[in-house]
């Protein structure tokens, strides 16, 4: 509950959310060059969602590990993958991971930064538990790149601050993957974005938190409700179109 409006139940958001992404989350396990073999590292896997495809990738001659902070994520996401030997799943703060130095080939983490308390330190960790040579794919958003049509482009901006100031801990992190990268020790090999378009606006409201995160706005003191309505009611009108941009950076642990 934030500012008296009901948080969406974790597990059905992160399904609308991986359902959403698909095609950057492809792109992000393209990156990763997966082969049979290899240990692979999802830091902040949530309800296991994307587990299964990297296990397929590694084979059973590999190992997939997923890591999240939250118990009920673990226990979803153990239960889920409980009939692939291959893959586990335990509790672990991406702070402090829970994983010896160099014992992984690769690492994923899929929107998880944005909501840590200090990404140096998370990045830090990263760099400590991949193998030299090993390879790191992060995936975050930028939320102050949302962008909305048709409604007046002020509400979408203080929408945006709104979002940026006080719902998402570190909002705009997607942008500061690469220096993040490079203050723990990786090469930077490559650093593209994504940017999902929305053409439903139910959809989007699930997935963007259009409605409940305006409702919150207003109750903070940061948005007119008038304006807040008006927003909402064009966007809900349509033709409804919106984007945002999510950052993919590609790193890799120098060799010894």
């Amino acid at each position: 509950m934030t500012f008296g409006v009901p948080r969406p139940d974790k597990i059905d958001y992160y399904a609308q959310v991986a359902e959403a992404g698909r095609d950057y989350k492809r792109q992000v396990l393209a990156a990763l060059d997966l082969r049979p073999g290899l240990t692979v590292l999802d830091v902040g896997c949530g309800p296991g969602t994307d587990l299964p495809a990297m296990a397929e990738a590694v084979g059973s001659s590999g190992a997939v590990l997923g890591v999240d902070t939250e118990p009920g994520m673990v226990e979803e996401a153990g239960r889920r993958v409980s009939g692939t030997p291959h893959i586990s799943v335990r509790l672990g703060d991406a702070h402090a991971l829970p994983l010896a130095e160099s014992s992984v080939d690769r690492v994923r983490a899929d929107r998880m930064v944005q909501h840590v308390a200090d990404p140096a330190a998370v990045f830090g960790e990263l760099h400590r538990v991949l193998r030299p040579g090993g390879l790191a794919c992060v995936a975050e958003p930028d939320w102050d790149s949302l962008v909305v049509d048709p409604g007046e482009l002020s509400t979408n901006r203080a929408f945006n601050r709104f979002v940026c100031s006080t719902m998402v801990r570190n909002a705009t992190v997607g942008r500061s993957l690469p220096r993040l990268a490079l203050g723990a020790g990786f090469e930077v090999l490559d650093v593209s974005v994504a940017a999902p378009v929305f053409r439903d606006f139910e959809a989007a409201d699930k997935i963007l938190g259009l409605s409940r995160n305006t409702e919150r706005a207003v109750r903070a003191g940061q948005l007119d409700r008038a304006a807040g309505d008006q927003w909402l009611a064009a966007l809900a009108a349509g033709p409804f179109l919106a984007s945002s941009m999510v950052f993919i950076g590609v790193f890799a642990k120098p060799a010894a």
